[in-house]
């Protein structure tokens, strides 16, 4: 089973992050893929992505400019639900270059 650690990013670090958390662990999670996840305000999500602990990050509210080392993945269709088959695509993509 694959494992991977999302860095979930909203306004609040909590609301939307925790929405979009839980949405991943059912989809990917049905998928065969074990889902951790860890909410974060933006302004939070530079330092966490750069401490290596994070395969991506999926974001609600615009990130910081700088380097964040890992891919980033707008996740505002998980809220709206029009592009969420989009977004999954993309994630699954993404899940699919990790190397480990």
């Amino acid at each position: 089973m694959k494992q991977v650690n999302i860095l979930s990013v909203c306004g609040s670090g909590t609301v939307t992050s925790s929405m979009v958390a839980g949405k991943l662990k059912e989809v990917l999670g049905d998928k065969g893929i074990k889902v951790s996840t860890t909410e974060a305000r933006p302004t939070e999500a530079l330092n966490l992505a750069q401490s290596g602990r994070f395969d991506f990050i999926t974001y609600t509210s615009p990130l910081q400019a700088g380097d964040y080392g890992i891919p980033t993945i707008n996740a505002f269709a998980c809220l709206t639900g029009m592009g969420e088959e989009e977004f999954f695509e993309e994630t699954l993509r993404v899940i699919g270059e990790i190397k480990r």
